[in-house]
């Protein structure tokens, strides 16, 4: 029988500067694809000399991240899950003599893919709920949103194609969580980075090459997705070192009642938390759309600016998760506390570097990605409400790193319903003061509320010593 090391003769979890910008780095690369195929989009469709096309593809944007980003925590789920299970395999395999064990059980009988099957068929069920049911949510998300008939027009016409995909990006939020999880950022890298490499080429063609509009637009993003899962297939079983069918192969063991149900009830509570995320962010598309067509296009770009800085801080949160998440399955409790500490740093000097580049960038990017003049006055306006948001938003980024590291549910949950009970009473009335001053002023809210609330759990955990409270779900 092989001998286990005890736990204190673990190697211990990298906690260096170093190692957390390693894993931080490829999945910054990696997550800045993913805006980048947004804001291609935008741009192309902000040089067609229509203000109500680009609204309507900022008004398409945000229906299909209510949508989509709703179920995101097939990724965060996946990720906290696979981390989890890397730290108990050291506990419980480790030997002193051989320090590549953990990784020989992965390619063995490892618990890793079991986790990828359960988070890619939820993925594919709930993918196919949202095609089916296509006509009605585009028409009443719409209808939800204050779309206005030209920019309206513009986005149906978007969205009948893009929904095409929807089950290959639910299943790309799978991919990258479990690849995230476990460390192995490069080959989020590679998928991230092909998906949006496709995107933009079949786009160029469909838009320019085949006169295609709109239409063109959606079409090249859709059959990117699709490309997308086949490369994260195949670098899953390359990961493994398992053959196509073992890859496929359903261990009925795996999907027992038990495990689905430790599965729902993690995504429900991540579920609720993102469904209020999302539904705060389109709220704001809404009282942009009740401003008129201008606003709500140039809100489409700015918040291009989010999107992309959210992506790029996400890189230091995926750090925190992945190590925190080790940390919590070893019960290393001293060791999570460095790694708060230290992602946190990594993470506020990130985004002020971000936003002195943002501040130096911001002229040009608005060149690039609009050609009508009157949009361009406005988004130039407020320009530096976008700026700042690196800096204002880096705290919540972290926060939510810390916390789906340990898959603590309710705790997402439960502080997603209390800072959002405080938001929407203050959103409306900064609107109703500040017009398009308050859209801006709301968006700086939910994210500061987000980071405060966590922060109050983590506070009353270190406080205390007994970060155990913080994973009231295990």
């Amino acid at each position: 029988m092989t001998p286990v090391a005890p736990p204190n003769t673990l190697t211990p979890i990298d906690t260096r500067y170093k190692r957390i910008i390693a894993i931080a780095v490829p999945v910054m690369l990696a997550n800045l694809a993913v805006p980048l195929q947004s804001v291609i989009d935008t741009a192309i469709v902000g040089n067609m000399n229509d203000a109500a096309k680009l609204a309507g593809m900022g008004l398409a944007i945000q229906l299909l991240s209510l949508l989509l980003v709703s179920f995101n925590f097939l990724q965060y789920a996946s990720s906290g899950l696979s981390a989890q299970a890397l730290g108990q395999l050291a506990n419980s395999n480790y030997e002193n003599d051989n320090k590549n064990n953990v990784e020989n059980s992965i390619k063995s009988q490892s618990p890793l893919l079991p986790i990828l099957q359960r988070a890619l068929l939820l993925a594919f069920v709930i993918g196919m709920v949202l095609l089916l049911a296509k006509p009605w949510l585009i028409d009443y998300g719409l209808q939800a949103l204050s779309a206005n008939p030209a920019s309206g027009l513009a986005a149906k016409t978007y969205l009948d194609v893009r929904f095409w995909g929807v089950i290959a990006e639910l299943m790309n939020f799978a991919f990258i969580g479990w690849f995230a999880g476990q460390g192995k950022t490069r080959y989020m890298l590679y998928q991230q980075g092909f998906i949006a490499f496709a995107n933009i080429t079949l786009t160029l063609f469909f838009v320019y090459g085949l006169q295609m509009d709109l239409v063109g637009v959606a079409l090249g993003t859709t059959i990117a997705f699709w490309l997308g899962v086949v490369l994260a297939l195949w670098l899953s079983r390359q990961h493994l070192s398992i053959n196509w069918q073992a890859l496929f192969s359903i261990d009925p063991k795996q999907f027992t009642r038990f495990k689905m149900l430790r599965l729902f009830m993690l995504n429900k509570d991540i579920f609720i938390r993102t469904l209020i995320l999302t539904l705060s962010f389109a709220w704001m598309t809404r009282l942009s759309a009740q401003s008129g067509d201008l606003v709500l296009a140039a809100n489409a770009i700015l918040l291009q600016i989010l999107s992309i800085s959210a992506f790029a801080l996400d890189g230091v949160a995926v750090s925190a998760e992945t190590l925190t998440g080790q940390a919590a399955g070893r019960r290393d409790w001293k060791r999570f506390a460095i790694i708060v500490k230290r992602t946190g740093i990594v993470s506020y000097g990130l985004a002020l570097v971000l936003s002195l580049i943002w501040w130096a960038a911001a002229p040009s990017y608005l060149t690039m990605m609009t050609n009508i003049s009157e949009v361009f006055d406005l988004a130039n306006t407020y320009k530096n409400y976008a700026i700042l948001l690196p800096l204002i938003g880096v705290g919540a980024y972290w926060m939510d790193g810390i916390f789906f590291g340990l898959t603590a549910g309710s705790v997402i949950r439960n502080a997603a319903i209390i800072w959002a009970a405080i938001f929407f009473p203050i959103s409306w009335l900064l609107y109703q003061r500040y017009d398009m001053t308050g859209i801006w002023l709301s968006v700086w809210c939910i994210l500061i509320l987000r980071m405060l609330v966590l922060g109050v759990y983590l506070y009353r955990a270190q406080r205390t010593g007994s970060y155990e409270i913080l994973q009231p779900d295990q």
